[in-house]
């Protein structure tokens, strides 16, 4: 088998009945990982995963252990079928189930992170409104120049979120500051400027003020040295040690994830496939888009993690 790369989806990736096949055709699934998170956090995050509606999903605090849980539940299937990686890495809260497969933490132990994380992410929108918007044909280098200039003359936050290729930029800040930018894209001529539901303005400046709440819980938290290779979010480079991954996940917080040059890590490295682990096919599409010669495939539910099973475990000819 070639080098393969895990790739965990972030939030934005949720979808109502995630992760319910897993459950009807992997019945261990829901004791081991779906009840067990419905005790540990004191909601029903299994029935919300499997028959929440859209609204419920758009909780914050609700679809980031949603997405985690998933993922981490189509992992141990691929990795039960005989489907390992020899590199992990995670898109924003993706980098939560990356760090529990490469046993830096304990799945518990991040589920409680990241359901904290979405709440006072939540808390943050209430109080300060934001937005994020996905733009699709302009250079990343025209938007950071853009965002820029808004806050020089605004003074209204606006900030580059994710370079997820060199197509597509996602770009967060408050409400002003992102219908001034939005509004700049269009005139400068963007094929497509989509609003995402995401339920806050996620990595930028107006998450600064949980990051010491967050760190707080971060830093009560045991994490280890990782068991295989991990990509950080915000260096687009390897987590070397527990407190390293500590330190990097406090920092994501409002800092751009790096996912564009993550990917061209990956494949300096020679990954010959990546494998979307979790809900949705947003990493696979990227991936398609910015390393078309490496295979790319989603496997989010068990039809696709056995058809990736078959292909990754396929003898060459």
């Amino acid at each position: 088998m070639d080098r393969i790369a895990f790739l965990f989806p972030g939030q934005g990736s949720q979808i109502s009945g995630m992760g319910r096949d897993f459950v009807e055709e992997y019945a261990e699934s829901m004791e081991t990982y779906y009840a067990a998170a419905d005790d540990i956090l004191g909601f029903p995050l299994s029935r919300l995963c499997f028959t929440g509606t859209e609204e419920e999903l758009r909780d914050t605090a609700v679809t980031q252990p949603g997405v985690f849980l998933t993922s981490l539940v189509a992992s141990a299937v691929l990795r039960d079928l005989g489907v390992r990686p020899e590199v992990v890495a995670g898109h924003s809260l993706g980098e939560y189930t990356a760090l529990v497969y490469a046993e830096v933490l304990a799945w518990e132990d991040a589920l409680r992170l990241v359901h904290v994380r979405g709440t006072l992410m939540a808390e943050v929108n209430r109080r300060t409104p934001g937005r994020m918007a996905a733009v699709l044909g302009l250079s990343p280098e025209w938007i950071d120049e853009s965002c820029g200039e808004i806050r020089r003359t605004t003074g209204e936050v606006v900030v580059v979120a994710n370079y997820n290729s060199p197509s597509q930029t996602v770009v967060s800040g408050s409400v002003p500051g992102m219908e001034t930018f939005i509004a700049a894209a269009r005139a400068a001529g963007a094929k497509h400027v989509t609003p995402l539901n995401v339920g806050a303005p996620f990595h930028s400046p107006l998450m600064r003020e949980i990051e010491e709440e967050f760190g707080a819980h971060l830093d009560t938290t045991p994490f280890a040295t990782p068991s295989l290779p991990v990509v950080a979010n915000t260096t687009a480079g390897y987590v070397h040690s527990g407190d390293e991954a500590r330190e990097l996940l406090k920092l994501q917080l409002s800092s751009s994830v790096r996912w564009q040059q993550t990917l061209e890590l990956l494949v300096e490295e020679e990954v010959a496939a990546f494998v979307e682990v979790g809900p949705g096919r947003v990493l696979t599409n990227i991936c398609r888009g910015t390393a078309p010669k490496v295979p790319a495939m989603a496997a989010g539910t068990v039809r696709q993690v056995q058809q990736a099973v078959a292909r990754l475990t396929a003898p060459r000819p």
